[in-house]
């Protein structure tokens, strides 16, 4: 191989995976203050409310201006990686928050976790719509999950997410919890609820 041509092909080796890298670059997004995720469901007594006090969120975009793209109807999130401790979540009750944890498998399942696969979103005429499929993880069972999603414009910029999802606590392998001898029973069905705002 001629010395030019050795020269070139080492350049185009060297420069390839930093051009790579410049162009898979992506933009870090965070959650806001006033940002909500709950979890409300029945029981025999009554219904409940737990909140979380904390959320770990890891979000990437492809462009610095996440929600003027999103309200748009571009496809211009990268990545999504939501976490959660069990130990975060408050019943508003010490004796419930001690079932929850014990219904979580919390102290061998310390992070619940929410991982996006893939989405899809449509435009309409004051929000955009997303379906939202990704990997969930708690208790120590991991299942693929389908959520509706809704956006819309946040103050000061911000994207505002809202959306629920459904889902059977069963399916994971977890026993609802029951109280005061099993007099107070837990529904297997809970709904996780988030209210974020987005930049």
């Amino acid at each position: 191989m001629k010395k030019n041509n050795l020269i070139a092909l080492m350049t185009v080796l060297v420069l390839t995976p930093a051009m790579f890298a410049w162009t898979r670059a992506n933009h870090v997004a965070s959650i806001l203050p006033g940002s909500r995720l709950w979890v409300s469901g029945t029981s025999t007594v009554r219904n409940f409310e737990c909140k979380a006090t904390a959320v770990d969120a890891s979000i990437e975009s492809t462009t610095p201006e996440l929600a003027k793209d999103v309200m748009s109807g571009q496809k211009s999130v990268a990545t999504v990686v939501v976490k959660l401790a069990p130990k975060k979540i408050d019943c508003a009750n010490s004796t419930m928050n001690e079932h929850m944890l014990k219904a979580l498998k919390a102290e061998s399942n310390p992070v619940i976790e929410f991982r996006l696969n893939s989405y899809d979103v449509a435009r309409t005429t004051t929000a955009t719509k997303g379906k939202l499929s990704g990997t969930l993880s708690l208790g120590g069972v991991q299942k693929n999950i389908t959520l509706d999603a809704t956006a819309t414009n946040g103050a000061n910029g911000a994207l505002h997410v809202v959306g629920d999802y459904q889902l059977a606590m069963t399916d994971y392998r977890l026993t609802p919890p029951a109280l005061m001898m099993g007099t107070m029973k837990v529904g297997n069905k809970v709904t996780v609820k988030f209210d974020l705002l987005i930049k």
